[in-house]
């Protein structure tokens, strides 16, 4: 372990910019199992450039009580701000981003460019994560919904947002409630019916474009082998993409995280 401080902007259960001490996988396994702060579940966290500075956070203060413990042990976590975090972070400061399972396993995952296509029209489901917490279903393609929900006309978004999309096949969901309206939902806290009559919506109203689908967002309970594209911090005049490797990539290269994932 080193005690080189890191800054770390914590994005997923809660959000915060905390200094440490501790290596990306390290930090990890604390906030997960090793902190007196109980906690059970995934974690989702990028690393910030250790230069960084903003007036809005007292960075400066904060690495003046970063020093090691007197036996020696790295400072694990000094909370640096909890609140409008991500608002007050420049992408160009962002480094690479991490995803960790319930277990502990950690994926590092680089920033990347989005050369996805789409089919226009289709209707897809997104997961707000930061600094909005919210399931939103949308006809818009994955780039597209950043500049809908960072805009200053929308009602429902923010000046930057950190969202991911649910790969979920929306004609083969229809047909399954059909079929059997009974089955599981497709999406954890959200009932099938409420899901069926969203869609509906959206495709009666040619002029509707988003429609909400829950204040809470689920991501805890939904695997990260459920996520489509990967992550995407968007903002009014900038953005950053971290692409998801194939599920083939990760289980060559990263076994335990893709086994518990």
């Amino acid at each position: 372990m080193s005690s080189t401080t890191r800054l770390y902007m914590i994005l997923f259960p809660n959000q915060a910019l905390v200094g440490s001490q501790l290596e990306p996988q390290d930090f990890s396994r604390h906030f997960i199992s090793g902190s007196s702060k109980y906690y059970s579940g995934k974690l989702i966290f990028a690393e910030i450039e250790p230069s960084y500075r903003h007036p809005y956070f007292p960075i400066e203060d904060c690495l003046k009580d970063m020093a090691p413990h007197s036996d020696g042990r790295p400072k694990s976590t000094k909370y640096i701000s909890t609140y409008r975090v991500l608002e007050h972070i420049g992408f160009e400061a962002l480094l690479d981003l991490y995803i960790t399972t319930p277990e502990g396993h950690t994926l590092k995952l680089s920033a990347g460019p989005y050369d996805a296509t789409h089919k226009a029209g289709l209707i897809r489901v997104y997961a707000e994560i930061a600094p909005v917490s919210m399931m939103v279903l949308s006809d818009y393609s994955f780039p597209d919904f950043s500049t809908f929900i960072t805009s200053p006309k929308s009602k429902v978004g923010a000046p930057k947002m950190f969202y991911t999309q649910i790969d979920l096949d929306i004609d083969e969901f229809l047909t399954s409630f059909e079929a059997n309206p009974l089955a599981p939902a497709p999406i954890p806290d959200i009932h099938p019916s409420v899901l069926r009559e969203s869609v509906l919506e959206l495709r009666k109203y040619v002029d509707k474009h988003t429609k909400g689908l829950s204040l809470a967002n689920p991501l805890g309970k939904v695997s990260f082998r459920h996520l489509r594209h990967g992550f995407m911090f968007a903002g009014r005049s900038e953005s950053r993409f971290y692409p998801l490797p194939s599920l083939k990539e990760i289980e060559a290269s990263h076994f335990r995280f893709w086994k518990t994932m």
